[in-house]
């Protein structure tokens, strides 16, 4: 049994994590650190009652090295680094769910974040956590930096067509996501009476994402990525516009998903939808050829709580202990 501990045990990514591991056949939650120490999980969190059988601690890196094999980082940007080292230090894998090892590129980090990198002798350790394209680095890291929720809607759909599409264009990212995604912290923005009935952009140029998707893409393509948060809960629906070269065999290019566990790739003139994909670590995605335009347009649809946070966390956690990589994760979408 891997014992596993979660940094932010309270945040909606570090519940979402343990609700998880609550059905995981091969990992036990031994360990729970938060700001309200001494408190039992059940007692915060009462839709967790009975799932997890532990008591919130404060951070201490040689006690969490006693009771874990893994621990998972469900903390906002900046914060991470100061607290991996030691963890690293005393022998601990770690699974970082924030952004705090995404950016190889340490300008880039400061340009985004606002701060400079204070681990950066950790970055080449760090394995980017998209599991479908770093399986082999993940089984033998110990440091996983997993992609952000957006970043994921978008990285699946397009990463198999990077040959195929043009650079005289950038691609057009408009994403939507549910208030969960802005995380647990009040915010008069978010309060219910601001979102109800109402939709908002936000970060226009300047989004943390946009550097990341581009990285992954390897640098050879420009992304306009445009973010949106609406009037539910969870879900991200991305609609991707693309000039694709003429060669571009789309299809063809998705045959590469064929075995993939939590990719489901609906087909041309098929489009994904958030209802079928809530509450589950799938992302599911369609494309549209546009004649008239010449544009490719491709809708992807992923739970960011689940699918684009907590459950590709797992995910590389059972590719890092050579599980079943679909181990704790077979759930279906929640529809309705």
């Amino acid at each position: 049994m891997i014992r596993v501990g979660v940094i932010g045990a309270i945040g909606y990514a570090g519940r979402e994590l343990i609700r998880i591991l609550g059905i995981h056949p091969q990992a036990e939650l031994t360990a729970a650190i938060e700001l309200e120490a001494g408190k039992h999980v059940g007692e915060v969190m009462p839709a967790l009652n009975k799932t997890a059988d532990v008591v919130l601690e404060t951070f201490d890196a040689q006690q969490l090295a006693k009771k874990c094999d893994a621990v998972f980082m469900a903390l906002h940007g900046g914060i991470a680094m100061d607290l991996i080292p030691p963890l690293r230090e005393a022998g601990v894998k770690v699974i970082d769910m924030g952004p705090d090892f995404r950016l190889k590129n340490t300008s880039a980090f400061k340009q985004y974040y606002g701060m400079d990198h204070r681990a950066a002798d950790l970055l080449d350790e760090a394995v980017y956590g998209l599991a479908p394209y770093y399986r082999d680095a993940l089984a033998n890291t110990s440091l996983v930096a997993v992609p952000g929720c957006y970043v994921m809607s978008v990285l699946f759909p397009l990463r198999p067509l990077v040959d195929g599409i043009s650079r005289e264009f950038p691609v057009i990212v408009d994403a939507i996501s549910g208030v969960s995604g802005a995380g647990r912290s009040l915010h008069e923005i978010f309060h219910f009476p601001e979102m109800n009935e109402n939709v908002r952009a936000y970060k226009l140029g300047i989004h943390q994402h946009t550097p990341e998707i581009e990285q992954e893409l390897g640098g050879e393509v420009m992304v306009q990525f445009t973010p949106h948060v609406g009037p539910y809960t969870r879900g991200i629906l991305s609609t991707i516009t693309l000039r694709p070269l003429e060669s571009l065999d789309v299809a063809a290019c998705y045959e590469r998903y064929a075995n993939e566990p939590f990719l489901r790739v609906l087909g041309e003139g098929k489009l994904a939808e958030v209802r079928y994909v809530r509450g589950s670590n799938f992302c599911d995605f369609g494309w549209v050829m546009d004649k008239r335009t010449g544009n490719l347009i491709i809708v992807s649809a992923i739970d960011n709580l689940f699918g684009g946070t907590a459950g590709m966390a797992v995910q590389c956690m059972n590719i890092m202990f050579g599980l079943d990589e679909t181990a704790g994760l077979s759930f279906g979408g929640m529809a309705p």
